[in-house]
């Protein structure tokens, strides 16, 4: 996890197009400026940024499904739910899967795994939109590149 970057997904583990799911990787950080503030003496990741976690998870497999053509952006989460707390040094597990797409809309039910347990999840609502400019395109595959993205599975239809 890249915090101050927002770059909240360290790698793709498992893409399934045809059960449209995904798994992911995230390491918290031992150190960060958010532990500062949150809390001094006692840090635990925001869950705002568990959220944004589970969100990026469910955004790539989409960015997957339209293959690179448009980008999600998030647009409402539902029936959030947090179990417990997460640490910094702790190992996450993201899961994504496509609930529902239409109308230029896509719901992805996401989680988050500790050791195997589930720890949080959310009903996600994205829209879909072109990407605003094809640089910025070109830096989202950069960035999926370093993540593990399965651009030959996407070319291979």
């Amino acid at each position: 996890m890249q915090i101050e970057k927002f770059h909240l997904i360290d790698r793709i583990t498992d893409l399934d197009f045809a059960e449209r799911t995904i798994d992911t990787e995230a390491a918290v950080p031992a150190t960060s400026t958010i532990f500062e503030g949150h809390f001094p003496g006692h840090p635990l990741l925001p869950g705002v940024l568990l959220i944004e976690t589970m969100a990026q998870s469910a955004g790539w497999l989409i960015i997957a499904l339209t293959q690179f053509k448009r980008m999600p952006f998030l647009a409402a989460v539902r029936e959030a739910k947090f179990r417990t707390f997460v640490q910094p040094g702790q190992n996450l597990v993201g899961a994504a899967t496509i609930a529902h797409e239409g109308s230029g809309y896509y719901i992805a039910d996401t989680q988050i795994l500790l050791n195997g347990r589930q720890i949080c999840s959310a009903s996600i609502t994205f829209r879909l939109m072109p990407f605003p400019s094809i640089d910025f395109e070109n830096r989202m595959r950069d960035h999926a590149e370093g993540l593990n993205f399965p651009f030959k599975a996407l070319a291979d239809g």
